[in-house]
């Protein structure tokens, strides 16, 4: 049975991409025990209604820092892999300057005008007043929240992987649980899980630069290589707008709850979410390694590399969800039970969202294909369709049906964005990313 799944451990690039991604799974794994032990303490001494408004609120800081990134982070992956297989170092160097002279301007303007509308937002938009001092609170680190991610993606390009995923998976859940778990014999504000958190970003955010510098060297940068800065934005806006759409597929539920229904809804829904993604853990952990690999075969036009790479990691993907979704399945009950008593309420929610992500796991990294092969543009019009579909659904579904509507369209539009970009790969590339046994 592990011949079947496994290929030889004598293949190279397997032994890199199941290393790698083996490391990124314990740090993913990691990374999910403090999501849940962190989602544990805030449903546990503050209730559901707090567990609703900080993920809502995060929920916003996670839309506001991607769209400040403008795409350069998905693109520091792609170009820092591939300058870096070619020994270029001055022009990652490079790159990675020219990315930060665009998006800490546009994150610090994104961040004051959020700032100064944020009671507007939740007066008008959410109809929640007490909403605006978390609106306010989240403004703070929209800059530091950007910059986690373009030096974590750059350490990524470099197959630094330890530290890219200490940084994304880790680093945040792990300095807030800590300050969280204090600062509750102190003082019981509702306002403390998002103070802690914040807190915690501002901190990793100044991590991931000295992690940066000491992996690229970047006091010996040179200016000399003539990069120009409209060329990357060429490559970096389309990946902005398939994440911004990435992003309205995968949080559009969520807002919507925000506004048509209670923060108590939110909270339920949250933590059904956070279980269902567990599906997908080993998707995530692979994509880690390889996504970077992609871009490297892709470079040197080593395509039968390329499909054997992928065709490795969605049999290993499939196995692996199998085995989390059957538990899922077997016991939503008292899986979310743990969390308390009403969050029971989010079974049939639950149970939705994981058979969306198995069918997300089963697909295979298709995204990170997409983009680590020149076809951004392909990957956003599949996401743009799919974000239409999941944002008609939620507003047809969630103000009769709840959390329940929101998981089906939810479901819906994972499968259809998956299965369509599986026929693109399929159609394009002539290689098969959805692996099915015996077929």
């Amino acid at each position: 049975m592990i011949n079947r799944i496994l290929p030889p451990l004598n293949d190279a690039h397997f032994k890199e991409l199941f290393r790698g991604s083996g490391i990124a799974f314990i740090f993913k794994i990691a990374g999910l025990l403090l999501s849940y032990i962190f989602t544990l303490l805030i449903t546990r001494m503050y209730g559901a209604d707090t567990m609703g408004l900080f993920a809502l609120s995060i929920t916003i800081l996670t839309i506001l820092a991607m769209l400040g990134r403008l795409g350069f982070d998905t693109a520091l992956v792609r170009f820092v892999a591939e300058y870096s297989s070619q020994g270029r170092m001055d022009l990652v160097r490079e790159v990675y300057i020219k990315a930060l002279r665009i998006v800490l301007p546009f994150c610090f303007l994104l961040s004051v005008l959020f700032f100064f509308s944020s009671s507007y937002v939740a007066d008008n938009i959410f109809h929640k007043n007490h909403l605006s001092p978390y609106l306010k609170i989240i403004s703070l680190v929209i800059v530091p929240m950007a910059m986690i991610f373009m030096n974590s993606e750059g350490l990524r390009g470099l197959r630094k992987i330890k530290e890219h995923a200490f940084l994304q998976d880790i680093s945040i859940l792990l300095f807030a649980a800590v300050m969280l778990t204090f600062s509750f014999f102190i003082a019981q504000d509702n306002h403390a899980p998002l103070i802690a958190y914040i807190i915690s970003i501002a901190g990793v955010a100044g991590l991931s630069v000295l992690l940066w510098i000491k992996h690229a060297n970047i006091s010996s940068f040179s200016n000399g290589n003539n990069l120009k800065s409209v060329n990357l934005l060429t490559v970096s806006l389309p990946m902005l707008l398939t994440s911004s759409l990435f992003l309205v597929m995968w949080w559009t539920d969520t807002i919507m709850l925000g506004i048509f229904r209670t923060e108590g809804e939110v909270g339920i829904y949250s933590v059904a979410l956070k279980i269902a993604t567990l599906t997908s853990i080993t998707l995530f952990s692979i994509n880690t390694i390889a996504a970077p690999k992609f871009a490297e075969f892709y470079g040197k036009g080593d395509m039968n590399s390329l499909e054997k790479i992928i065709k490795q990691s969605s049999k290993l993907i499939f196995w692996s969800s199998l085995i989390i979704i059957l538990c899922i399945f077997l016991f939503p009950s008292s899986i979310l039970g743990l969390f308390g008593a009403s969050f029971k309420a989010g079974i049939y929610a639950l149970l939705f969202l994981s058979f969306g992500q198995f069918i997300n796991a089963a697909s295979g990294s298709v995204g990170w294909i997409l983009q680590m092969t020149g076809r951004q543009k392909a990957c956003q019009n599949i996401t743009l369709l799919a974000a239409a579909m999941n944002i008609v659904l939620n507003a047809l579904l969630i103000p009769k049906y709840g959390i329940n509507g929101a998981a089906v369209a939810s479901m819906i539009c994972t499968i259809f964005w998956n299965l369509t970009s599986v026929l693109y790969i399929r159609s394009h590339f002539h290689i098969t990313t959805l692996y099915l046994p015996g077929l």
